[in-house]
């Protein structure tokens, strides 16, 4: 090794061992002489003191390096003079009087400040990605993530789970996201598909009786760039024979539970256990179904008050099946009318026509959208129904449910980040369950799955699956952090003649079904254990732990928001001679 010790390490301890540090320059500076420099390797930073009058040479080459050298130094560890203590420092105690510096390679001044957080253009930050991860909040970003993937594998580890690695390449199935193809050299005109879930697999080896299986899973979706997605992206992957949904949840909600409580002292679990909400509750109280429960603004249905209210916006939407609901903003009724236009512009981009309102001062007088259309009976009802005290400001959105739904919801979220009710350091799982076995899809006029297709109906509901799809539950769990869907699962179908019914329910011919699952179904009569699993996202899950607001600040090195890796500038155009191995030929966009 080139080193004895790391930086980081160093203590009172340690006074007057002779010591040899590697790493990076972090800071220079000099002072009446002397040159300070502190050193900085993955553990931590060391200050090195090069004195003249100790070693001219170490000293002459002190005076020469920049910032972010890579250094080699030797030297003693001594207490720090009275005063110059460092108490922000873990090593500030010590320093180590150097007697030779060896210069292991220069470096260029970096195109931003690595030795303190400023504000730097993310598409620099990704150009450079390799000097990003040198900067501090980026080094701890990778450690928590490895952490987390550690404690994952001690904990499935010691609960009798093997980890198994499963095929990057595999048959392509179209449905949901576009897959990532791979041309096949050997077979001309074929193709891999690259997995964008072990779903299939994993549910084969609970064929074949791996019963208790798991994997850091690498998948991949070729997916518009939006939201918290990259095409490629890691999850917890796991799975277990012979278990009903409440095991599955059991296990994962220990999981992560004890990792939050072991890895992340200084945040605070909300609730221990956790609810559980059914998706129509989730819906109903918080407008989605991956609800940020750390603070209320919940909404309420007020359908039956518009009902012949004389507002004739409420009574149309009514009239056509549509619903009116709302939320009590509490303490905001100083609202001016331009802020209001404001979050009437911010609902109308999830489909809301218009945000009426109805704003209360203080001494409970109150001005609004749509009041002198109400009776005062009506009024008295609506602020009963919202819990109304002087100061609050009354929101409400009429139409679609779905346009109800998402866009209060989302109004919430919005509400609560600018009136500072998400407190970061609390951590509030989550789980939804009972979702729609089914959804109807107009466009195509056929029934879509609500998680995937290999999803198993509630056992109550299995009549429903033939005589009224639409109001069949599934048996899906969603696990929810902090306002994000943060990870997925099911009780599968094990059964062949379930599984056919269930392809036909949703308009696959029967040759497609065999030629895209016929291994599937032909494993199913082998004797298939009842199993089920779940699928936490470990970038999403990194990114709430961190703090982050994106999960491209917990991956070592992400596209960008278009798909784009901008460090390697990829992808790029294949050499002619590797297309022609491929038998491919690439054809301009007419």
């Amino acid at each position: 090794m080139l080193k004895t010790h790391d930086c980081g390490e160093l203590r009172s301890d340690h006074i007057g061992e002779q010591v040899t540090l590697a790493g990076w320059v972090n800071r220079r500076r000099d002072h009446g002489g002397v040159t300070f420099i502190d050193l900085r390797d993955r553990s931590g930073i060391a200050q090195i003191v090069a004195n003249p009058e100790i070693s001219p040479e170490a000293h002459e080459t002190a005076v020469e390096i920049r910032n972010e050298w890579v250094l080699q130094i030797e030297g003693v560890v001594r207490r720090r003079p009275e005063g110059m203590v460092n108490p922000d420092l873990p090593s500030g105690e010590i320093e180590v009087e150097t007697q030779k510096i060896v210069v292991l390679n220069p470096a260029k001044t970096p195109p931003f400040a690595i030795n303190e957080e400023t504000e730097v253009d993310e598409m620099v930050r990704l150009k450079y990605r390799y000097l990003d991860l040198r900067r501090e909040r980026m080094k701890g970003n990778l450690e928590l993530r490895h952490k987390v993937i550690k404690y994952i594998r001690d904990f499935l580890s010691d609960r009798d789970f093997w980890e198994v690695e499963t095929p990057i390449l595999f048959k392509t199935t179209p449905e949901g996201a576009r897959d990532y193809l791979v041309p096949s050299r050997v077979h001309p005109g074929e193709f891999f598909a690259l997995p964008q879930s072990p779903q299939q697999l994993k549910q084969l080896l609970m064929v074949a009786g791996v019963e208790r299986y798991f994997q850091i899973a690498r998948c991949f979706r070729d997916e518009d760039q939006r939201g918290d997605r990259q095409p490629e992206f890691t999850q917890l992957d796991l799975e277990m024979s012979f278990v009903d949904r409440e095991d599955v949840m059991a296990l994962s909600e220990e999981l992560f539970t004890t990792m939050v409580e072991k890895l992340l002292p200084e945040r605070k679990l909300m609730h221990k256990p956790w609810p559980r909400l059914t998706y129509s509750e989730a819906l109903e109280r918080f407008g989605r179904d991956a609800p940020d429960i750390r603070f209320g603004l919940e909404l309420k249905d007020v359908t039956d008050l518009a009902v012949e209210s004389g507002f004739q916006v409420f009574e149309k939407v009514v009239e056509k099946g549509g619903e009116v609901r709302g939320l009590n903003v509490k303490g905001s009724g100083s609202f001016s009318r331009k802020e209001i236009e404001k979050l009437t512009a911010f609902v109308s981009q999830f489909g809301a026509k218009g945000l009426a309102y109805l704003a209360l001062d203080e001494k409970g007088e109150h001005r609004s959208s749509f009041a002198k259309f109400f009776a005062e009976d009506r009024i008295k009802a609506l602020l009963q129904r919202l819990e109304a005290e002087p100061g609050d400001l009354l929101l409400f959105v009429a139409d679609k449910p779905a346009v109800v739904f998402e866009s209060l919801g989302r109004l919430r979220v919005h509400l609560g980040e600018r009136l500072g009710l998400l407190d970061p350091k609390i951590l509030a799982f989550a789980w939804v369950i009972d979702f729609p076995f089914v959804g109807w899809n107009e466009d195509e006029k056929r029934w879509d799955p609500s998680h995937h297709l290999f999803t198993a109906p509630m056992p109550e509901d299995l009549s429903w699956v033939d005589s009224d799809p639409g109001k069949a539950r599934g048996q899906q769990y969603d696990m929810v952090l902090n306002g994000l869907e943060v990870g997925g699962g099911s009780i599968r179908i094990h059964d062949r003649e379930l599984q056919e019914k269930v392809f036909a329910l949703i308009g696959l011919e029967p040759d497609v079904a065999q030629e895209r699952f016929g291994h599937m179904l032909e494993a199913f009569e082998y004797g298939t254990p009842p199993h089920g699993g779940i699928a936490p996202g470990i970038d999403r899950l990194v990114r709430v732990f961190a703090g982050e607001d994106h999960i491209r600040e917990v991956i070592a090195f992400p596209k960008n928001q278009a798909a784009r890796d901008v460090m390697a500038d990829a992808p790029s155009p294949a050499e002619p001679n590797q297309l022609k191995e491929l038998h491919l030929r690439v054809v301009d966009e007419e």
